[in-house]
C-alpha cells in the first residue's frame, strides 16, 4: 500500500523572498518562548542567510526578464535568478534536463542579464 500526498498548489519562490518569509517566521517563533525551532527550519534559515544576496523586488525583476526570453520557461526564471550562474557552465547545468540546448549566443544572452544582477 502506498500513500501519496496530493498537491494543493504551486508557488515558485526566489531565495530572496524565501529568507523574507522566513525571517517573519524566526520572529515569530522567538516572541513564543515555548515554541522551539526545528532542526530543519534553523538550517532554511542559515542557507537563505548565506545565498539571498538580492532584495525581493530586485530578484523580481531578474525573474521578469528572464521569463521574456524565447527559451526561458517560469520554472527556469526562478532557478536561474537563484542560482545565478556566471558562466555557461553552470548556466548550461540549468538547462541539461531539457529537451533542447541553448547556442552560445542565447547562453551569453541570458548570462549577461544575470551579470546585471551581480
Amino acid at each position: 500500500m502506498t500513500i501519496f500526498k496530493e498537491k494543493v498548489s504551486e508557488e515558485f519562490l526566489t531565495v530572496a523572498e524565501t529568507k523574507e518569509i522566513l525571517e517573519d517566521l524566526e520572529m515569530e517563533r522567538a516572541a513564543d518562548e515555548d515554541r522551539e525551532m526545528r532542526y530543519e527550519l534553523k538550517r532554511a534559515i542559515e542557507h537563505v542567510n548565506r545565498f539571498a544576496l538580492l532584495d525581493p523586488e530586485e530578484s523580481l525583476q531578474l525573474v521578469e526578464e528572464l521569463e521574456e526570453l524565447e527559451k526561458v520557461d517560469t520554472p527556469t526564471a526562478y532557478k536561474i535568478a537563484n542560482l545565478r550562474p556566471l558562466d555557461r557552465d553552470e548556466l548550461r547545468a540549468v538547462f541539461a534536463q531539457e529537451r533542447y540546448t541553448l547556442d552560445g549566443d542565447e547562453l551569453d544572452e541570458i548570462i549577461n542579464i544575470v551579470k546585471q544582477y551581480a
